[in-house]
């Protein structure tokens, strides 16, 4: 998918695609990027050398159960990732179309490339995705302390 324009916002570079073999170097760096970004908002997390590869590998692999992930391009360069599936609860206090919804397990757009609307790009293709299994919610989760997430998923940034 080609990125639109937004808000006086040039996208025309973007590109939103299925992630290639070759992009696992990018995705592995992106998700060191994120989960040393956490771990600085929280003592729980692991160094992201440490975990990368076993989680890249555990997301491709959620994804592909019921979900996608997705990788942001501009120019060519790597700009990012989002990945998601269904998840399924059986919270009793909730609607059946709650209790399956669309779970947004990660997002990270790389430092150079914030502040261009990615997020709301890489967002937006996880839901389309995943609306078109029947999906009618969403869940997007975060650390309590992590606004530049809060402010991605609000569509701010």
């Amino acid at each position: 998918m080609r990125g639109r324009t937004r808000e006086g916002e040039t996208l025309n570079e973007l590109v939103i695609r299925p992630p290639r073999p070759a992009d696992l170097p990018d995705l592995r760096r992106a998700v060191v990027e994120l989960q040393e970004y956490e771990r600085r908002l929280h003592a729980t997390r692991l160094l992201g050398e440490q975990i990368a590869d076993a989680y890249v590998t555990w997301v491709q692999r959620q994804a592909e159960k019921s979900g996608a992930v997705f990788a942001a391009e501009i120019g060519g360069a790597f700009a990012g990732f989002a990945a998601g599936w269904i998840v399924e609860d059986d919270n009793i206090a909730e609607t059946a179309d709650s209790n399956r919804a669309g779970y947004v397990s990660d997002i990270c757009v790389m430092p150079a490339y914030r502040e261009q609307r990615i997020t709301v790009e890489l967002l937006s293709s996880i839901e389309r995705h995943l609306a078109r299994t029947g999906i009618t919610r969403m869940r997007l989760a975060s650390l309590a302390a992590n606004a530049l997430a809060q402010a991605a998923y609000q569509g701010r940034v």
